[in-house]
């Protein structure tokens, strides 16, 4: 074998050393122009395949530096050596400092509080699942960063979720083919994260608990009905609920989030003169019924706090509570006859076909209805391009404006 050749196994070990992981990594993580690729299958399988590729790389490498290293010259071996250096730096960004499950950790411990012992600020925003009586709230500025935690609420298992680069809060049951599961974040995807589960190895969209790749490719998620409210609301509800705290070891992390549950992209533009411009991080309150999707802007909507609006056959009512971050969105039939709102001057809501008084639970307080609860529809906050991404057919509520179709941002 001629020097050349032999130089070029070293050279194609490093390739393989470097190049994969690489690839990888950008492929994963939020790079400039990585997300918007159709590359989730080629990254699920190019994981599969670094670790054997580096292998691979090391093998021949190695077999270069005992057999030939010392034939070549001192610049010759200067450069290998910092070759060699390079590839134990970039093994450490894209294994170590950047790898998503070890830059978003699972909290160390999952503790919860009552009302009384409780340390979160009741003007966070939570994820809030009740069953069989129980009532559990996970604040948004922990799951931010965590993205996922594993818990149960009563009886019932359940992996709460929220990815902040779509702004999409989501509860499954980690329950897949009869066996629980325990999720690793991968990355993301489209600017959603992705996870793992054990057993299959799928990887699954947060924002849609549908298996992209793998195994169970097509199957969903089942998902866990939540809400999405202020802390206040929800202790108003629930008062008896267990409120997720802090993990101290994660202090700096949950700083970052700092006003993320509260305060809009919009509002944080300087150079955006017309805050009631539809961006990409614009909020929106999207519902999915029927094979009908539908989002509703959020500025807009809390102009006027509630909606009376339709999707399909089903009536609906959306509003946002004088917080500016508690929704509801509810089936606006009763008895089988729909009914219409309205809000008055000190915030009283009532029905225009019997004037009864509802509240902001969707019960009725007093008059004809007296007793009656509308039926709480799923629905989400996100992020504009988020919703449009995963929800391609929608319709968007902009003001009194339906746009039927909206170019992507």
């Amino acid at each position: 074998m001629t020097i050349k050749n032999k130089n070029r196994l070293f050279w194609l070990g490093i390739f393989l050393l470097l190049i994969p992981g690489l690839v990888h990594a950008y492929l994963l993580m939020p790079f400039p122009g990585s997300q918007n690729l159709e590359a989730i299958t080629v990254s699920y399988y190019l994981e599969k395949m670094v670790l054997p590729l580096r292998i691979l790389g090391c093998i021949l490498v190695i077999w270069y530096l005992i057999s030939f290293f010392n034939q070549d010259t001192r610049n010759q071996k200067a450069w290998k050596l910092v070759m060699l250096f390079i590839c134990a730096g970039i093994y450490y960004v894209t294994d170590v400092q950047y790898k998503a499950e070890k830059m978003f950790e699972e909290p160390h411990s999952v503790v919860f509080a009552n009302a009384l012992q409780n340390k979160v600020p009741q003007g966070y925003v939570i994820l809030g699942v009740v069953h069989n009586g129980v009532a559990k709230a996970y604040p948004l500025i922990y799951l931010g960063y965590h993205h996922k935690v594993q818990d149960n609420v009563g009886t019932e298992p359940v992996l709460v979720t929220y990815c902040t680069m779509c702004r999409t809060g989501r509860v499954y049951s980690p329950v897949v083919n009869g066996k629980r599961q325990n999720f690793r974040l991968v990355g993301a995807r489209h600017y959603n994260a992705v996870v793992e589960d054990e057993s299959t190895g799928t990887w699954w969209y947060q924002a849609t608990g549908k298996a992209a790749v793998g195994e169970l490719k097509g199957a969903s998620l089942k998902e866990v009905n939540y809400e999405q409210t202020t802390l206040e609301a929800w202790l108003r509800r629930h008062p008896g609920s267990l409120i997720m705290q802090p993990d101290r070891a994660f202090a700096n992390d949950y700083a970052d989030l700092k006003n993320y549950d509260n305060r809009q992209p919009v509002d944080k533009d300087s150079l955006l003169k017309n805050k009631d411009s539809l961006i990409r991080k614009s909020w929106v309150i999207g519902v999915a019924l029927n094979n009908k999707e539908k989002a509703y802007e959020w500025r807009q909507l809390y102009k006027q706090q509630i909606l009376n609006d339709s999707l399909g056959k089903t009536n609906l009512l959306i509003g946002i509570e004088k917080d500016s971050l508690t929704f509801h969105v509810w089936n606006s039939t009763v008895n089988n006859k729909p009914l219409h709102f309205n809000l008055n001057s000190v915030g009283i809501i009532s029905d225009t076909e019997t004037g009864s008084l509802w509240d902001w639970d969707g019960f009725c307080t007093d008059g004809k209805l007296k007793g009656k609860q509308l039926t709480t529809v799923q629905a989400y906050q996100e992020y504009w391009h988020s919703w449009q991404h995963f929800h391609p057919a929608t319709k968007l509520w902009h003001g009194n404006n339906v746009i039927l179709h909206v170019a992507k941002l």
